[in-house]
This record gives structure tokens, sequence and C-alpha cells, in this order.
């Protein structure tokens, strides 16, 4: 074997090696059963009136989706606000079509019902 991919041998197996043995380790000095009130779901302090894992109706995600896609029209708004006089009008111009373009989607959306709570 080469002298210059030694380094790179040794560095392979410590990587590898590491997270193998932290976990076996882990797995030696931990409880082997813990105790079932840690296993529930926590609800201030109360029991537990329901299952923890209930289901969402798929109108909750569309809303999420929504929110994180105008969410990230305000982080594309800011760089242009801080830069706005160096712009000028082109810039002006170029923040109209692309407020054009998620004005659009959004009344898209609205026709669609994706708004509709109920």
């Amino acid at each position: 074997m080469p002298s210059g991919y030694l380094p790179i041998f040794i560095f392979l197996v410590i990587a590898i090696a590491f997270p193998v043995v932290t976990i076996i380790i882990a797995k030696l000095i931990r409880p082997s059963s813990p105790f079932q009130s840690k296993l529930e779901a926590y609800e201030c302090g109360i029991k537990a009136a329901s299952d923890s894992r209930g289901r969402y109706t798929v109108r909750f995600y569309i809303i999420a989706i929504l929110f994180v896609i105008f969410d990230v029209e305000t982080i594309f708004l800011f760089p242009w606000a801080v830069r706005y006089r160096a712009l000028g009008w082109f810039g002006v111009a170029e923040v109209g079509v692309f407020l054009l373009i998620l004005i659009v989607g959004y009344i898209w959306a609205w026709k669609k019902g994706a708004l509709e709570w109920v």
C-alpha cells in the first residue's frame, strides 16, 4: 500500500470505530428497561387523555406548506430592502415581478380552496 494513503486509512478506521464503540458503550451502561411512566406521553404533569400519535387532516399540512412558502418570500424580500437604494428602478421592477408571481400563486391556492379550514 502506498504510504500516502496510510493516514487516510487510519482516519477512516477511527471515523468508523468511534461511533460504533460509543454506541456499544452506551448500550452496556444504560438501564435494561425504562420505567413505564417514562414511556408515556407528557401532558403538563397530568395523565394523558388519549394517544399522543393522533392524526392530522391534510389541510393542516397544506396550510403549513403555504406558510413556509410565504415565509421564504420574506427571506427573499429582506436583502432587497437592505439594498433598495443601490438597485434603483431595476430592483423595484424585479421585486414587482417576484411579488406578482407570489400573488398569482396565492390566488391560485385560494381558488383551489387550500385556505378553507372547514
